[in-house]
């Protein structure tokens, strides 16, 4: 059974606001949306469905009734957060397609627009680009009778107007002539959304026949966002900063409010072999809880052998030779207020140790600091 998220863990996962749900208050992402949903429904004679779904779906949903292999690497706990051996935290918003096909077969119509936006959960580094906690939208067009690949670019056209786009080959378990979209933002390809046409096994095993077919899109809804209104940072979004969050309840071009310097700390750690950038951000979210947001990026700048080090150094690290030195840039930057550097030097060492994976440590801050406030573990 993989590694599950402790009780606390999974309180704090499932309380984060849910940008795409009006309940929780207007947010920008929402209008996003619905100016897609609006596009399609305009386009074409269809019944709309939502399907925001559940945060917490079956492993089934998340990846078998989608048709992933059962040893998709995608599957691994380094991707997925485990509730219990039989649940996950969705880590798509595609994970709420099936139960929607099961309500369709359930109660058909002849031509569905089923729209499934919400939160998911990822491991993800940590960058002005990537959350643990995004959001996305998948749109599926179901209909009795056929669809083909020129339905899918009428699809893609209703969707991005006013962009020049291209759809690049890709491989999806769930669709069949699957693609890649990118759109032209600034003189370069951008990718906004993977669509294709809906496999018909997906549909099967929700207990729709071969007299249906459809189309599959889903999209980044904080990039989408962020490409339209100028957003550098995607922590933007969250903040509670007056004159951000004000902001974030339209799709006006985005206002830069008074950019805070940032704080850097270069970090040299040992890691195990297996240590992705991907694992040192969730390490680093778990490690400071509601001040993560602090954290603009966590990045590998260099990395090592432990076996090629000098024995000074891998005595300093308390390293093992399997391990290999990683020089991480830590770069703090709040939203809404400024950081001394005991403050700063607090923070670094809770992100130390949380990373380092040797046995000598290199504190920055007062070394007679409780354990639990410098993030020391035992």
């Amino acid at each position: 059974m993989p590694e599950v998220l402790s009780p606390a863990q999974l309180t704090r996962d499932l309380a984060v606001r849910d940008l795409t749900d009006p309940r929780a208050g207007a947010h920008a992402v929402q209008l996003v949306v619905g100016e897609a949903v609006d596009a399609l429904a305009a386009r074409w004679p269809v019944a709309v469905r939502w399907w925001p779904g559940d945060r917490i779906v079956t492993i089934a949903d998340n990846y078998d009734n989608l048709g992933y292999d059962p040893a998709d690497v995608t599957r691994d706990a380094r991707y997925t957060r485990y509730v219990d051996q039989d649940h996950v935290l969705r880590s798509h918003s595609t994970a709420m397609v099936p139960a929607a096909l099961r309500a369709l077969a359930a109660c058909p119509a002849d031509d569905v627009l089923l729209v499934c936006p919400g939160i998911v959960y990822r491991r993800d580094s940590i960058d002005r680009l990537h959350s643990g906690t995004p959001h996305q939208l998948d749109l599926w067009r179901i209909t009795r009778g056929p669809t083909g690949r020129a339905d899918l670019e009428d699809m893609v056209a209703a969707l991005v107007p006013h962009a020049k786009w291209r759809l690049e080959p890709r491989r999806h378990p769930y669709t069949v002539d699957g693609a890649q979209l990118d759109v032209e933002h600034d003189g370069r390809w951008v990718e906004v959304a993977e669509c294709g046409l809906a496999h018909p096994a997906v549909l099967a095993r929700a207990g729709l026949g071969s007299e249906w077919s459809g189309l599959a899109l889903g999209m980044g809804l904080d990039r989408m966002l962020m490409l339209r209104k100028g957003i550098p940072d995607i922590r933007l979004l969250r903040s509670a900063e007056p004159a951000v969050a004000a902001q974030m309840t339209d799709l006006a071009p985005y206002r830069p409010v008074s950019a805070l310097p940032p704080v850097r700390r270069d970090l040299s750690i040992a890691a195990d072999a297996g240590d992705r950038a991907e694992d040192l951000g969730d390490r680093v979210r778990d490690a400071l809880g509601d001040e993560a947001d602090v954290v603009e990026s966590v990045e590998i700048r260099q990395e090592t052998p432990c076996a090629d080090l000098p024995p000074a150094a891998l005595a300093r690290l308390g390293a093992r030779r399997d391990q290999r030195n990683l020089l991480v840039r830590l770069v703090l930057r709040p939203l809404g207020a400024t950081l001394s550097d005991h403050e700063a030097n607090v923070l670094r060492d809770r992100v130390y140790a949380a990373l380092h994976r040797g046995s000598g440590h290199q504190w920055a801050s007062s070394p007679e600091a409780p354990d639990r406030q410098r993030g020391e573990t035992p």
